[in-house]
């Protein structure tokens, strides 16, 4: 699912100049690399691909989970997001709309170890509806670096946990939640980068709508930063590492009246079984 779509993920300030053809860049570390010449791309999208640095040639297929750096500024140069700062790549599986559309598309055209910056029209990030941080009809700025294409995942079959005869605990904000397994690992907080693996389904009628169980692979993300829906922000920061549980979340705390349709109708409570597979 995009879990408030990120910047997803997800949203970085320009690292990767459109004047690379010569000379050699500077990494993150400010070690000098050799750098390909500029290749341009303009997808019939609209999406603008500035490849500054080649990869292995592999490109992802879809489905396959990449690891990406990034830094995400608006066309003034105004930063928004950075996974440098956090110290960890952004993990995604590739054309299955966890992201914007304009990293679906930009990162389908990289392979591993390629530098790029994606301009990403608006229609293509945030439309209208924008985020915080990021104005309504935003065109974005990434630069992003291509770390890893990861191997297929192993599904692991899930079954709902009950919820019958349990007494669910609620918050002041309403958030409603029931501990399956109690853990015993570090407590999730803010700035802190979580690692979940979940299982979500409508309220009204249990129809699934998304999960990472089958796709084998937990989603990593920094709690605290906005990049997933409220209720998770709330609901995770109650629980340890190794915990699992299942959070009952009203409307106002996830897609609101605009849901997300069509899997999503507006004003949907949601259920989430949880995992919290990692605290880092």
């Amino acid at each position: 699912m995009n879990m408030k779509r990120l910047f997803i993920g997800l949203g970085l300030v320009a690292l990767i100049a459109s004047g690379c053809d010569q000379g050699g860049s500077t990494t993150e570390d400010g070690a000098s690399g050799e750098v390909d010449q500029v290749e341009e791309i303009v997808l019939p999208s609209g999406l603008k691909i500035e490849i500054a640095q080649k990869g292995d040639g592999i490109l992802p297929q879809v489905g396959q989970r990449v690891s990406v750096h990034y830094r995400g500024t608006l066309e003034d140069g105004t930063p928004f997001d950075n996974s440098y700062d956090r110290g960890q790549p952004y993990t995604f599986p590739i054309g299955k709309r966890q992201v914007i559309q304009g990293w679906d598309e930009g990162i389908a055209q990289l392979s591993t170890g390629a530098k790029a910056k994606l301009t990403v029209p608006s229609e293509l990030a945030y439309g209208e509806a924008g985020r915080p941080g990021i104005p309504p009809n935003s065109t974005l700025i990434f630069e992003v670096e291509l770390v890893e294409i990861k191997q297929a995942p192993v599904a692991i079959t899930h079954e709902p946990w009950p919820l019958d005869g349990v007494e669910l605990q609620q918050t002041n904000s309403g958030l409603k939640y029931y501990i399956v397994e109690e853990g015993t690992g570090p407590q999730a907080q803010a700035g802190k980068i979580v690692k979940v693996h979940y299982y979500g389904y409508l309220k009204a009628n249990g129809n699934k709508f998304d999960g990472s169980f089958e796709r084998g692979e937990p989603i990593e993300f920094p709690l605290g930063q906005g990049m997933v829906i409220p209720g998770w922000e709330e609901g995770l920061a109650l629980l340890k590492e190794g915990t699992k549980a299942v959070l009952v979340i009203p409307s106002y705390l996830a897609y609101g009246d605009e849901g997300r349709p069509p899997v999503i109708p507006p004003q949907s409570d949601l259920v989430f079984d949880v995992e919290l597979v990692g605290v880092n």
